[in-house]
């Protein structure tokens, strides 16, 4: 079977080989002519592959396509592009300029110690200026690097901007490929049908990869107009699978093969147990089959991995293209409006309040639909809202106001956020964004032409159908995070994470067997042996859980969140030990290295926390090494208020296995005390204007707790309220908060914003707690701003 997938893979490579031979411009320099058909070959094998790809994944193809190219003709370091991929910062450093974080700073300090870099440090130390300039400029991948540093190579620039400006990366690794490839590669035009069609034949399909809301049955059809294939000349058949369309398909294949007809098969993932049967039938009609005969499969993209089901034989023997829709609010508002038309915008005898709602509801549909990008900042989750969702409200909206004598705007508000969209959701934070959105969106104030849907974007007044669609050309502002009510640091965090997704996928993807170092070659295992002892050598004991009980003369509940935490940490710990010794042994071949070996010798290479550690550890989006370090932290941490029990002065909430267990304490302790009932407490949270230095004591009633961190604002310590982030301070620390029970009953719910805590930047599942935290703005500003407390970053 490997040996016919491998044949069949060969068989379509030869005729993208052939056609580039053809397409090479010939030259009587014979060096000349060897160096034309590299490149025609090369290009061709390489936009064969992209018209397949998702365009979140084409960058990370050129890029790998682009890296192994340099290796093999040595133009790159091989340890510049280790450092580049991998991004081994020095952990615990404090950066001396304020445009640089400390984790920036970690990468400087990193690269210093490389010959090529040595001094960056001092450099920028002592010309803060001149690097604040061009590290804070809009584009600085298109800037020259202050002094001598802009006459290093184009690698080296690259390193030093994944340190700088890890936000810049996805367009300085784009400026990388067209230096060094030409600007073919990073053109971001798809290939034209027509085009891709002269590659089809009766032995090569094409397959249509689907997105949300494309049809690509409308170029298959311009294509069979133009070549007299339509449904009228019954030459031209289209087959919808789903259940019972089998022998249908299996009908019109063999009629279509014999007198040279086009067949289109929609969405043949419906019909999992027949694929096999299918993926035969082609292999039939490879032979003898019309030479007219054409092929044209779609299918959705599996959602994860382990759900593909389309057989490999369909897919390596196809022409493979993705049709995505296209991207950002201007677009998609277009096209949220284009569900309908100006028959649509004229059904209701309430023809302002109609119009002004629907589009109302077409902003708010492109709004859910986009926001989708910015990552957990933007929705918690994702989920897959579709124009239906759009077109059943507008249809719930005219019924309403056909009914209705007022407009019923929270009943509008609550069908749509509660059951239209929110049939979708399944997480309540989420479901309260959705519910801001449309109280934002959908108000009684729209109706008196002061609504804004976002800033310098009012709701228009009554248009026809196509004077909406001018009105979103000429009024929509360019596209920005304000659009959606984030603050333009979301960008930065939501590109910085794309540039780490990358380098992260094309790192997996370099050749297992090959060291990273040159002349005195350092080669993976020695990579990993020399890991594995440092971290041995760190770990502390295990907590000795019998002595420390012996030490306690009432188990409060501090206490009991402090065993918790010494029995978890030893779980882990424990965990840690256990299997680097097995992959020690390992290597010393004196145990045979078993897939669970090999795993973890992978992760400690690749710089990732090893699967069976993350399964009995707490939730965290950090590289191994910044990992270890925080682990660390957290056993001394723990050690400390172990020694004698007594509560810190201040408490580093983000050390906890369960932080929920010792917020939880906080309310017992307080019940204990004042014999309240638990279930009729809250906690209170008031933002000090102190830093956990300043504190020597703990309060006493409650805890101080430390190291938390503000997304999508700030908290201004001199007027104690939440206030706009200032720009490319992503995550600002958050000062030390009291935290205290009080009853439910006593709390002042006035200019809050309930805020919610997480673990991690990952949201979703890592909430822990909500705070309530004072603002003089609108708290419905901060649920759109995605505002939330963090307790890593």
């Amino acid at each position: 079977i490997q040996y016919l997938s491998w044949l069949h893979l060969m068989q379509h490579f030869s005729i993208v080989f052939q056609k580039a031979i053809e397409r090479a411009p010939p030259d009587e320099s014979l060096a000349v002519r060897v160096l034309n058909l590299i490149d025609s070959i090369t290009f061709s094998v390489f936009q064969y592959t992209t018209r397949g790809l998702f365009e979140c994944d084409k960058l990370t193809y050129t890029a790998q396509v682009t890296f192994q190219i340099l290796l093999m003709s040595k133009e790159i370091n091989t340890v510049e592009l280790d450092f580049l991929l991998r991004y081994p910062a020095q952990t615990r450093v404090t950066s001396p300029v304020e445009f640089l974080s400390n984790h920036s700073w970690g990468g400087i300090k990193a690269l210093s110690s490389m010959e090529e870099f040595r001094n960056l440090d001092r450099d920028i130390e002592g010309s803060a200026k001149r690097w604040k300039r061009f590290v804070e400029s809009e584009c600085p991948e298109k800037e020259k690097f202050p002094q001598e540093w802009k006459n290093k190579s184009a690698l080296q620039r690259l390193c030093m901007m994944r340190a700088i400006r890890p936000d810049r990366m996805t367009y300085a690794v784009r400026d990388f490929i067209e230096e060094k490839l030409g600007s073919k590669y990073v053109v971001g035009r798809s290939l034209d049908f027509a085009t891709t069609f002269e590659e089809s034949g009766p032995s090569t399909p094409i397959f249509f990869i689907l997105s949300p809301g494309v049809d690509p049955l409308k170029d298959v059809e311009k294509q069979g107009k133009k070549l007299g294939y339509t449904f009228n000349n019954r030459n031209f058949h289209n087959v919808s699978l789903g259940q019972g369309q089998e022998a249908v398909a299996e009908q019109a294949l063999d009629l279509a093969a014999k007198e040279g007809h086009w067949v289109i098969l929609q969405n043949i993932h419906l019909m999992a147990k027949w694929l096999n049967s299918l993926e035969k039938k082609l292999e039939q009609h490879i032979e003898g089959s019309h030479q007219d005969f054409r092929v044209f499969i779609s299918a959705e993209p599996a959602p994860s991995f382990d759900s593909h089901i389309i057989p490999q034989g369909i897919l390596e023997n196809s022409i493979k293209i993705t049709n995505e829709a296209p991207t950002g609010m201007h677009a998609n508002l277009h096209k949220a409006l284009d569900n309908f038309n100006q028959d649509t915008l004229e059904m209701c005898t309430r023809e302002n309040e109609f119009k002004s709602i629907l589009f109302a509801l077409c902003y708010f549909h492109a709004v859910v639909a986009e926001r989708r990008k910015f990552g957990p900042q933007g929705w918690n989750r994702s989920y897959p809202f579709n124009t239906g969702d759009l077109t059943i409200s507008v249809n719930v909206l005219y019924n309403y106001l056909e009914a209705s004598s007022k407009v019923p705007y929270d009943d509008l508000c609550y069908l749509f956020g509660e059951i239209m969209y929110g049939g979708h959701i399944t997480d309540d934070w989420d479901r309260r964004l959705c519910k801001t959105y449309l109280e934002e969106f959908i108000k009684p104030e729209m109706m008196e032409g002061e609504l804004l849907l976002a800033p310098g974007f009012p709701l228009p007044g009554n248009m026809d159908y196509n004077g909406y669609h001018q009105y979103i050309d000429d009024t929509l502002p360019p596209e920005s995070p304000y659009l959606y009510g984030l603050h333009p640091n979301a960008e930065i965090g939501f590109l910085t994470q794309t540039s780490e997704k990358l380098f992260h996928i094309v790192l997996e993807m370099q050749p297992r067997d090959t060291s990273m170092g040159e002349g005195g070659v350092v080669t993976r295992e020695e990579t990993v042996k020399a890991l594995l002892e440092e971290m041995l050598e760190k770990l502390m004991d295990e907590f000795n859980i019998a002595e420390l009980m012996a030490k306690v003369e009432e188990r409060t509940p501090y206490v009991v969140v402090a065993f918790q935490e010494c029995e978890r940490m030893n779980i882990l710990t424990s965990e840690i030990k256990r299997s680097l010794k097995e992959l020690d042994l390992g290597l010393k071949g004196e145990l045979t290295m078993t897939s669970d070996i090999e795993n973890l010798q992978n992760a400690l290479f690749m710089d990732m926390v090893p699967e069976s550690w993350i399964k009995r550890a707490y939730p965290s989006t950090a590289s191994l090494g910044t990992w270890f370090a925080d682990l660390l932290t957290r056993i001394k941490e723990l050690e400390a208020w172990t020694g004698d029990f007594s509560l810190p002065s201040a408490v580093w909430l983000a050390g906890f296995f369960n932080p929920q267990s010792f917020l939880t304490a906080i309310m017992q302790s307080a019940a204990r005390k004042n014999e309240w009932p638990l279930d009729k407490m809250i906690l209170q949270c008031d933002v000090t204007k102190k830093n956990r230095e300043d504190f020597a004591s703990p309060p006493r009633e409650g805890a101080y707790v430390h190291g938390l961190f503000m997304e999508g604002a700030r908290w201004d310590t001199q007027t104690g309220i939440i206030t706009d982030a200032r720009l490319k301070e992503l995550t600002p620390a958050m000062p030390v908060i009291f935290i205290r029970a009080i009853p439910a009953d006593k709390q002042d719910i006035r200019s809050m914003y309930p805020c919610p805590v997480y673990k991690t930047q990952q949201r979703g599942p890592t909430y822990v707690w909500t705070f309530n935290l004072k603002t003089r703005e609108n708290p419905s500003k901060w649920v759109l701003a995605g505002v939330a407390l963090l307790l890593q970053i």
